[in-house]
């Protein structure tokens, strides 16, 4: 057992009887009364997300997790098909647990997916990743100021703000959490 306090992202906890990872975390202290941890949690039998208030030294039953180092291969059909790089064992990943990577990932781009009891419950991309960018509009004479950006578009068609220099067919990397352009990729 563990108290409320030590919840990390990633954990698995039981909670109302099922096995639910923490997707976020968050310590709240209120002008008026205790504080409390504010979690959001995605249930690993039906898949859905809910936010949760813990008292911080509530106890928590955590529940033991493995993960391995995984590739996105390709798609079939809704599916995404991940692939162990060293074995070559393939696995079909359902889109709702890969909703929050989907938009920043291409060929071989690798993942670390996380198990509890056997099940996958989370897939994790790195913190950054190379792109290549499909469309980036010429910026307008005179828009010089310091820290002018404009709307671009990935390769996997997320669209995000870059500066004014970044041109179509460029590699940049991207900040995968905030969804923003860091810099140039060799």
């Amino acid at each position: 057992m563990a108290i409320a306090n030590d919840l990390r992202r990633g954990n698995a906890i039981k909670f109302n009887g099922a096995v639910c990872v923490v997707m976020e975390t968050g310590h709240v202290k209120p002008g008026k009364g205790p504080a409390y941890i504010q979690a959001k949690l995605r249930n690993l039998s039906t898949g859905k997300s809910s936010d949760n208030r813990f008292n911080s030294s509530e106890s928590v039953e955590i529940v033991p997790m493995t993960t391995r180092k995984l590739e996105f291969s390709y798609m079939d059909g809704d599916d995404f098909v991940l692939v162990d790089p060293d074995t070559y064992e393939q696995e079909n990943v359902s889109a709702e647990i890969m909703d929050e990577v989907k938009d920043f990932m291409t060929e071989n781009t690798p993942l670390t997916a996380t198990y509890v009891d056997g099940t996958l419950a989370m897939v994790e991309l790195p913190a950054n990743v190379v792109l290549t960018v499909s469309d980036a509009p010429e910026g307008v004479k005179g828009d010089s100021a310091s820290n002018v950006m404009k709307t671009i578009t990935l390769e996997t068609g997320v669209v995000i703000q870059a500066p004014l220099f970044i041109k179509t067919g460029e590699k940049i990397k991207v900040d995968v959490k905030n969804r923003k352009y860091l810099e140039r990729a060799g």
